[in-house]
């Protein structure tokens, strides 16, 4: 599995085959020119302008998705769980969905801008979670000490944080450093670069891995 990040959380995950699932693009007015990327498919976590930005995906025929339920696109099984993004049920800022991806004999999570810690029901609908992509930066959703509740939690071998403040996003969040620095029994790799090919030999576990925006 290639897995490409090109802004706060928007990545491209790629399969062996060749099937390309972009998450979470956001638009310009963000501070991140993501786009034209290849895709087959773009999903949403929900409908915010930094988060369904569909116009960077470039391909015939891009499926998008946007609503809780399962779905297949090439040799990628993908599932949405609903959530919210703050911790009063929506009251704030709507819902979110929690998109699980299985490709390449591994369950990858991308938790969207989930706003609460996920009750036993969610984290049932989850299952097992070799990769997890997980907001860190707090104000729009968990913050760090959430975030790492939730890693605690879901127990995967790789986690890789999004979300969190950079020198060319246009809002406030807060930093990545207090996630990193107060993550326990963790090896934490900052590759320096904006993707990393990951399969079922190189997992490892209890790994943090820091991936740089290509955009």
């Amino acid at each position: 599995m290639l897995i490409k990040r090109f802004a706060h959380s928007c990545f491209l995950l790629q399969s062996d085959s060749g099937t390309r699932i972009l998450t979470d693009p956001c638009d310009p007015a963000t501070g991140y020119n993501v786009g034209p990327v290849e895709a087959d498919c773009v999903t949403e976590s929900h409908q915010h302008h930094d988060h369904n930005y569909t116009a960077a995906a470039k391909g015939r025929d891009v499926k998008v998705i946007s609503a809780p339920g399962e779905y297949t696109v090439g040799d990628v099984k993908i599932t949405g769980i609903p959530c919210w993004h703050d911790e009063m049920q929506g009251a704030k800022r709507g819902s979110n969905i929690i998109f699980i991806f299985e490709m390449d004999g591994l369950r990858l999570a991308h938790m969207g801008d989930i706003g609460h810690l996920p009750d036993e029901a969610t984290l049932k609908a989850m299952g097992h979670i070799d990769i997890l992509l997980i907001p860190v930066g707090g104000i729009y959703t968990v913050d760090y000490k959430q975030a790492l509740e939730i890693v605690y939690t879901v127990k995967p071998r790789v986690v890789i944080p999004m979300h969190y403040a950079s020198d060319k996003l246009a809002f406030e969040l807060g930093e990545l450093a207090p996630f990193l620095d107060n993550a326990r029994n963790c090896a934490i790799h900052r590759m320096r670069q904006s993707e990393a090919v990951i399969t079922r030999e190189s997992l490892g576990s209890n790994r943090i891995i820091v991936l740089d925006c290509a955009s």
